[in-house]
């Protein structure tokens, strides 16, 4: 069997959850690695943005969390906090959040980083039989059943967008 391409993928295939890996052309010049995930992979496979999820970290109190939410959705980081259990939340220093995943800033994943974290899914990935997240890298995208996202993240679920 030949190597997963990358960590969140061989999380993937070692709990068998049935997954489609999604790649599109990344554009090294981009900063908005979700915009740019949503205007790809909207554009060509008929989803809405909604469905493509962006992975923040986050600095609780206690350490680092993870916060997944669609794309075009600012994140409310009270919400974010009250879903982890912590008091309060500030965005994770990017240097922070690649050490701790293991993944570069714009291809974090919620699957397979090096250190699991607390992780809350925004409750609206449950309003589709698919959603996208970052598969590990800039460009790979990965579709899988929110349930299947949820449960192998350990994750909790709230509506943690800001409104």
């Amino acid at each position: 069997m030949a190597r997963a391409a990358t960590p969140a993928i061989a999380a993937l295939v070692a709990a068998g959850v049935p997954h489609t890996v999604v790649q599109y052309k990344h554009d090294p010049r981009t900063d908005s690695f979700g915009e740019e995930a949503v205007n790809e992979l909207a554009r060509a496979g008929g989803l809405v943005p909604e469905q493509i999820f962006k992975t923040l970290v986050v600095a609780l109190p206690t350490g680092l969390g993870v916060a997944v939410l669609p794309v075009p959705s600012k994140l409310s980081l009270k919400a974010a906090a009250a879903a982890l259990g912590a008091a309060k939340a500030t965005m994770a220093d990017p240097a922070a959040a690649q050490r701790s995943s293991g993944y570069v800033v714009g291809g974090i994943s919620p699957l397979g980083q090096r250190k699991a974290l607390p992780t809350v899914v925004d409750s609206s990935a449950l309003d589709f039989d698919q959603v996208l997240c970052s598969a590990g890298k800039r460009g790979w995208d990965v579709s899988l059943a929110p349930r299947d996202l949820i449960a192998l993240t350990n994750a909790v679920t709230a509506d943690i967008r800001a409104q």
